[in-house]
């Protein structure tokens, strides 16, 4: 049974940071892109970052480059998002999912999807 557990969200003042991790288990985790994706309430979910199952390719929305940073450990079976210069526009549910092919930003051909973590941003 795969199993995809999202950690480290949390309320976070605006210019702050977080790390989000997300433990993978059930899936051989080094065949799979990973990716973040957010929801905000009343919003749909949309794309954060992605990264290949190696690490050598990375991709983020316009929004978050060059403040957030994916990156994945295969010997630990997580990835993880650095979440630098935090908005009050940020504040969403952040959900990590696993695609058994290349890194695509659309959330619809992910495979697996965790349970999401909630992150806040005050102002």
């Amino acid at each position: 049974q795969v199993q995809l557990v999202e950690s480290g969200g949390g309320l976070v003042q605006a210019g702050g940071s977080l790390r989000l991790s997300c433990a993978a288990s059930g899936l051989t985790f080094r065949s799979y892109a990973m990716g973040w994706f957010r929801q905000a309430s009343g919003s749909e979910r949309e794309f954060v970052a992605v990264i290949d199952w190696g690490g050598g390719v990375t991709g983020y929305a316009d929004s978050m480059k060059g403040r957030f940073t994916i990156s994945r450990d295969n010997a630990k079976n997580t990835v993880y998002l650095q979440m630098n210069s935090l908005k009050p526009e940020d504040t969403a549910v952040y959900y990590c999912a696993a695609r058994r092919v290349g890194p695509i930003s659309i959330a619809r051909a992910y495979d697996y999807w965790g349970q999401g973590t909630q992150v806040t941003v005050s102002s």
